[in-house]
């Protein structure tokens, strides 16, 4: 069995985070997002890999994967990205005749995809996918179940004709291949994977159902980031590796080899990254602080401050953050008081007074 993940699209609902750079690179708990979904199929014995990407995002997830030392990868150019479903069929010529796991690369699941393949593998089934009971699925591909098979599926209805969304992880026999082949373009002129797994179900294929198990987390929006990191730092299992001096580390906290904590608190669930420096200051709850970070005389919580970031000298407490990579956040006391700010497409800043 070979997986397929998905990667091709811009991420607008994450900008100006991913003005410059892939969501799937966006770190939750201290790794990327597609980190957590490769590791997922290589736990579930998947080693061979196609991840499709677009000129723009290809280079990030390229390099951000060649030294990953569990799986091989291909990458699968996919231009312009036109739905779930194209990225099926210019995968083909990799996939071949396989079944195959196809994981969306911005989804996160606890308790990974081990269930959804097992599920496959047990029976005659053309399809398997995963569905998630949600109070609004309206945004989401919706699934009506009678028994042990799925038997519709709709796309982002107005009324949805059931509670249970799909999930991002599918797993597929060959025949999926002869239906995309004479989809037609369905909503925002884009190839639909609904649309292609109702034809399988009008056939009278078997697409099943399985539950997921555990929590599961679209990364679509900062809002979602943060959450799927505070979920993650639930499991956190806190472990000193770093140089701790004068300070305070209070329940589950994860301090990386070359780190250094100087007269300040760590509450945790928190991780603190490989070299970072962290210096009269609170690092509060479910909070992530990446490689080489600098926190210095400054107060974070509920936040994900990624790579070589710098925190200095802020009198307020940063809560509900998302700091990407190489940021600097600082007050220089200006008098009078004044505000400079460099910020990026449709940003959103919140100046308290």
């Amino acid at each position: 069995m070979k997986g397929l993940i998905p990667s091709a699209g811009l991420a607008t609902r994450l900008r100006p985070l991913t003005s410059l750079r892939p969501k799937q690179v966006v770190s939750v708990a201290n790794k990327p997002i597609i980190l957590h979904a490769v590791d997922n199929m290589v736990e579930a014995g998947i080693t061979e890999i196609g991840i499709v990407v677009g000129p723009l995002t290809k280079p990030h997830i390229q390099s951000l994967l060649d030294d990953y030392p569990h799986a091989h990868f291909e990458f699968i150019l996919q231009e312009p990205p036109l739905g779930i479903a194209h990225a099926v069929k210019v995968a083909r010529p990799f996939l071949g005749d396989d079944p195959f796991v196809m994981y969306l690369g911005d989804n996160l699941f606890e308790k990974g995809i081990k269930p959804f393949v097992e599920a496959f593998k047990a029976g005659n089934k053309q399809a398997v996918l995963a569905l998630v009971e949600v109070a609004d699925p309206r945004a989401l591909g919706v699934a009506v179940v009678d028994g042990d098979r799925i038997v519709k599926l709709v796309e982002k209805p107005e009324i949805p004709p059931s509670n249970l969304a799909v999930a991002g992880i599918y797993v597929f026999d060959s025949l999926i291949h002869e239906t995309i082949e004479t989809l037609p373009r369905g909503a925002k002129n884009e190839y639909q994977i609904t649309d292609a797994i109702q034809k399988l179900i009008d056939q009278g294929s078997m697409v099943a159902p399985v539950r997921v198990e555990g929590w599961w987390k679209d990364t679509g929006k900062p809002e979602d980031v943060l959450d799927a990191n505070r979920l993650v730092l639930m499991k956190l299992i806190g472990k000193q590796e770093g140089r701790v001096e004068d300070s305070q580390i209070i329940g589950e906290v994860y301090i990386d080899k070359d780190a250094k904590v100087s007269h300040s608190t760590i509450m945790g669930p928190a991780m603190i990254g490989k070299g970072a420096h962290i210096e009269h200051a609170y690092i509060g709850p479910f909070t992530s602080i990446g490689d080489e970070v600098v926190v210095k005389n400054a107060e974070i919580e509920y936040a994900v401050i990624e790579q070589r970031s710098k925190v200095t000298n802020i009198k307020t407490r940063l809560q509900a953050s998302l700091i990407g990579v190489d940021v600097e956040v600082s007050s220089r006391h200006l008098r009078p008081k004044t505000h400079q700010l460099t910020l990026g497409d449709k940003s959103t800043i919140y100046l308290n007074e």
